[in-house]
């Protein structure tokens, strides 16, 4: 695809594509999406506004990164912490969850992008574990952008998960020495790119235990935009900024 094609001629998106090289887009893009809470607050709105029109922000977001060929995008939905939320928002965010997926399976399903949910699924309702499950058979066979949702996620939870399942092979008669790419393949992420680069909306500078493994080389860009306002130019920003990145991976 070329990316003169992506944006209206003239418009704030196309000049950003400019200064856009498409042969160096990164693989995988992660998202941390914060700031849904203060969107509704600063328009005093329940906080569940937010969440509601976060979802909008997913949408374009997810359109945007298909339509410029990323591989992989990693979107971080229900922190394991999220949990000690009021009860009413944690059942809203679940239902939310739900709701995105009956409205946008078949899109999703359509545009040849595989879905996965990752995290620690199976504590989950049955009815959102059911939801997740369908997306992810329909899905299964798709070959174009592999669209993960992190849920009930933590980046320490992962890797304790995985260093429970090489035990368990070691255990059955698997592999004695551990390696980085056997750790690696034991993640809710195994078969997928490291990200290339990070992206955390609202301003804080936290990776919130979010693939913690996984991040160790990404470029890391912060956008004071919250959630709710992040769409397909300030994505394009990130990209430009992660273009100007010199990544060394510790060398000189």
């Amino acid at each position: 695809m070329k990316l003169e094609a992506f944006a209206e001629p003239g418009s704030e998106e196309a000049v950003l594509l400019e200064s856009i090289d498409a042969g160096k887009l990164p693989r995988h893009i992660a998202v941390i999406m914060d700031g849904n809470g203060r969107w509704a607050g600063l328009r005093k709105l329940p906080r569940v506004a937010g969440h509601r029109t976060g979802i909008d922000s997913v949408r374009n977001i997810v359109e945007s990164c298909r339509k410029l060929g990323i591989e992989s995008l990693t979107l971080y939905a229900f922190s394991t912490e999220n949990w000690k939320r009021p009860r009413l928002e944690v059942r809203t965010l679940m239902r939310l969850l739900k709701e995105f997926i009956r409205k946008e399976m078949r899109s999703v399903n359509e545009n040849n992008i595989r879905f996965l949910a990752i995290g620690r699924i199976h504590e989950l309702d049955e009815s959102v574990r059911e939801e997740l499950r369908r997306f992810s058979e329909l899905t299964a066979r798709n070959t174009g952008m592999t669209l993960s949702v992190a849920r009930n996620y933590s980046g320490r939870a992962e890797i304790t998960d995985a260093v429970n399942r090489i035990l368990s092979e070691c255990r059955a008669g698997g592999p004695v020495i551990v390696t980085e790419d056997i750790i690696s393949g034991s993640l809710y992420t195994a078969g997928l790119p490291d990200p290339d680069l990070l992206i955390r909306t609202s301003g804080e500078m936290r990776i919130s235990n979010f693939l913690l493994w996984q991040i160790a080389y990404s470029e890391i860009y912060v956008t004071p935009t919250l959630w709710p306002d992040f769409r397909r130019k300030h994505l394009l920003e990130a990209i430009a900024a992660y273009q100007l990145r010199d990544r060394r991976y510790g060398g000189i």
